[in-house]
């Protein structure tokens, strides 16, 4: 009896057998999937790179254009019935910014307050250098890099925030801002002040640009807080802090979502408070920035804002911004302060 032989013969034919069943399941893979190709990723270094120049290009667009006609126009009434103007160098920086980062990556999903013109020349902007050691930011040149799929990654700009205050000659308020959100969630953030200049910036689980202070905490503050406030439409907001955290309660106000937010990051309030209507193109930077330097931005019911590319732009539910105590704050606030003006 060859029970050797036999076994012999039952190892190759399992073996045979499963190579085979190996090469089926991997050629049905292969043809069910098409490979990977370098421009599906994008490296999240170099696009920080790229939002900091995009932002200082549209910057440089913004100084430009109070040195000519603003051409002001308005894009009607907001829900509380300010004016939502418009000028020539919205529209140039937005050239600038969307088209710079559309052109350096073709593949990438960008949100833009603004519009284009019919003008060619908007759509011909350079693709930006994002192997260039950005000037103050040598830093992020030292940063590792990080790939990711680029159809998870959504960027949100705002070319020109506080233009009614552009218009009035209030630059300390205006900025430029590029937002980077992977899955919705913010990760990178560019503020840049124009009129300054100076831009800050912060890399989500990474760190922020150095410019930005560190704050210490002080609990006393939680007696007497610092609320910012929007300039445009405070409504009853103000009444609304001064009831939620208490009589010593000091209400400022001030415009640009950017800056207010920045505001918070800095130190210079200890939160902002918004009760109507923004949309997400005023939010998503200061929330990766605030995120950076462990604070928090959520609607005044204490949800995350999601930043997908097929989200709704307006954000309705209000909006808390803290560095600190941020759970302190939202239970004090009444159960609905929206719609409030």
């Amino acid at each position: 009896m060859n029970f050797g032989g036999t076994l012999r013969i039952n190892k190759f034919a399992c073996f045979t057998l499963g190579f085979i069943l190996f090469l089926i399941i991997y050629w049905k893979a292969g043809s069910s999937s098409a490979p990977m190709e370098k421009s599906d990723l994008i490296n999240l270094k170099s696009l920080l790179k790229a939002a900091i120049q995009a932002s200082e290009f549209g910057g440089q667009k913004v100084m430009d254009g109070k040195n000519h006609a603003l051409n002001i126009k308005s894009k009607g009434k907001t829900k509380e019935g300010a004016n939502d103007p418009v000028t020539d160098a919205d529209y140039a920086s937005h050239c600038a910014m969307y088209y710079g980062l559309k052109n350096t990556f073709p593949k990438l999903n960008v949100i833009s307050e603004e519009h284009s013109k019919s003008d060619p020349s908007c759509e011909s902007q350079p693709p930006i250098d994002v192997d260039k050691v950005v000037d103050g930011n040598i830093i992020v040149d030292y940063m590792n890099d990080e790939l990711v799929y680029v159809k998870d990654v959504t960027v949100w700009i705002d070319p020109l925030d506080a233009t009614q205050e552009y218009t009035e000659g209030l630059y300390q308020y205006v900025t430029t801002m590029v937002c980077v959100a992977i899955r919705g969630v913010p990760i990178i953030g560019v503020i840049h002040y124009p009129f300054l200049p100076k831009t800050y910036w912060g890399w989500y689980t990474k760190k922020p640009s150095a410019n930005i202070p560190g704050v210490p905490y002080k609990s006393e503050n939680k007696e007497h807080p610092r609320v910012v406030v929007s300039r445009s439409h405070p409504g009853k907001v103000q009444q609304i802090a001064k009831e939620a955290f208490g009589p010593n309660t000091e209400v400022l106000t001030a415009a640009g979502a950017g800056y207010k937010v920045m505001g918070v990051v800095n130190g210079t309030y200890d939160l902002y408070l918004h009760a109507t209507n923004i949309k997400k193109w005023d939010l998503c930077a200061g929330d990766a920035i605030i995120k950076t330097v462990h604070g928090k931005m959520t609607t005044t019911k204490g949800e995350s804002i999601d930043y997908s590319l097929d989200s709704d732009v307006k954000v309705t539910g209000g909006v808390l911004v803290t560095r600190y105590d941020h759970d302190y704050y939202l239970n004090k606030l009444p159960p609905t302060i929206t719609g409030l003006h």
